[in-house]
């Protein structure tokens, strides 16, 4: 499919699982290499980002098969130290492969990393701590060699904190001899669950959730089952599509605890919140005037992947408000497609302002991946049919998007 049809203007009703987590999915399949053996990952996201994560990990000579939610690995004979360049050229979780391939093989060739075009997200960092731990990396025109035989521990002091950098300095350091500190480790829920599936693996690490994690290296992995957490983006994506049309609607298996940021953001759009475990009903009745400052920032700050959602939005509803991008410095493209559809926002710099008003449908083109899903919202928030082409962007991270929207009461054509 290459395009959405949706008919907005009508309020939600209706429920919606929340899938596995995308960002969470990717580096532990990158992790699986680690292990000369089997691995079984429950809840894995079936979306095209994890399919083509998986055809990467094939080509390395790791077996995989999906049966239905579950995906089943058996990493016993890898032979090959270029992964496929269709594949990491498409996708930006490719860059974890280095530290996974180093600490397995002890040498990778990788094609620069692709993915969603929402800034520079350069892989300095990444390479700057992997030599510190006594990597050799070349940036060569076709892509990064990487060698490194005998990693060691090390202290590490990462100057932002990179999820990726993150990932990839604990991949390497389970490999590694001797004992890594990082520092200025990012703090995000699947930075923990990568270090949670590594531990149930036999992995010995501490301190995820904090700005300093430790993992102590050359401890032998063995085989392990794993249930990836739910997609907090997903959730969220949905929680303030409910913002934008209003109604009520129920979501279950929700992280409700990865998702404190978000909850003020949606009372003062006028959005009722209630949750029980792991569900969440939510219900705005009437189009409430909003006025927000919002900044992005590292967990648990405000997330990046949901800047582009919440202005689509608030962009659809009464009053004025101001979001400043504070991660990712492009990811403002969005604002061109919503001004199809009549929306009022003025770009300075990092920061959006928006004068919320009602939009018209119009035909729209979905750039990246949240940028996408940002579009569904606007479209079913508006009086009249919009439509939404380059949906393949929206399905590297949506299982099944039009399922959900569907169930939530979305009119889809």
């Amino acid at each position: 499919m290459d395009y959405l049809d949706i008919e907005g203007g009508r309020p939600l009703q209706g429920e919606a699982r929340i899938q596995g987590s995308k960002n969470a999915a990717l580096p532990i399949l990158s992790a699986v290499l680690l292990h000369r053996g089997l691995t079984v990952l429950r809840n894995c996201p079936d979306i095209t980002d994890v399919a083509a994560m998986l055809e990467l990990l094939k080509g390395c000579g790791c077996r995989a098969r999906r049966e239905r939610g579950t995906v089943i690995l058996d990493a016993r004979d890898l032979k090959s130290l270029q992964t496929e360049g269709a594949y990491a050229e498409k996708m930006r979780s490719s860059i974890m492969l280095l530290g996974s391939l180093l600490g397995r093989l002890g040498e990778v060739r990788l094609p620069y990393p692709g993915g969603c075009v929402i800034g520079k997200r350069p892989v300095d960092i990444h390479i700057a701590a992997l030599r510190q731990m006594g990597a050799e990396i070349e940036l060569e025109e076709n892509g990064i060699h990487a060698t490194c035989q005998k990693p060691h521990g090390a202290e590490i002091h990462l100057p932002f904190p990179s999820v990726g950098a993150t990932e990839n300095v604990i991949l390497l350091a389970v490999k590694a001899e001797g004992e890594t500190i990082l520092h200025g480790a990012a703090r995000e829920p699947e930075v923990g669950e990568l270090c949670r599936f590594l531990r149930s693996a036999g992995a010995r690490i501490r301190g995820e959730g904090t700005d300093c994690i430790v993992i102590e290296g050359k401890q032998e992995l063995h085989d392990t089952e794993f249930t990836v957490m739910p997609d907090r983006i997903v959730a969220g994506t949905y929680m303030l599509l409910l913002a934008a049309t209003g109604g009520s609607i129920r979501l279950w298996e929700v992280p409700v605890e990865q998702l404190t940021s978000l909850w003020p953001v949606l009372g003062s759009m006028g959005v009722d919140v209630r949750t029980e475990g792991d569900r969440v009903s939510l219900a705005r009745q009437r189009r409430k005037p909003c006025c927000l400052t919002v900044e992005t920032a590292p967990y648990p700050g405000f997330p990046t992947d949901l800047q582009s959602p919440l202005l689509a939005a608030l962009a659809g509803l009464p009053g004025e408000s101001r979001i400043t991008e504070r991660v990712f410095e492009a990811r403002f493209k969005i604002v061109e497609e919503l001004r199809k559809m009549g929306a009022d926002i003025t770009l300075h710099g990092e920061t959006a302002w928006i004068r919320g008003k009602t939009l018209q449908g119009a035909s729209l083109a979905a750039r990246e991946l949240r940028g996408g899903a940002a579009l569904c919202i606007a479209a079913a928030g508006t009086c009249g049919e919009s439509r939404i082409s380059q949906y393949p962007f929206i399905a590297r991270g949506y299982e099944n998007i039009i399922r959900d929207l569907q169930g939530l009461g979305v009119v889809i054509h």
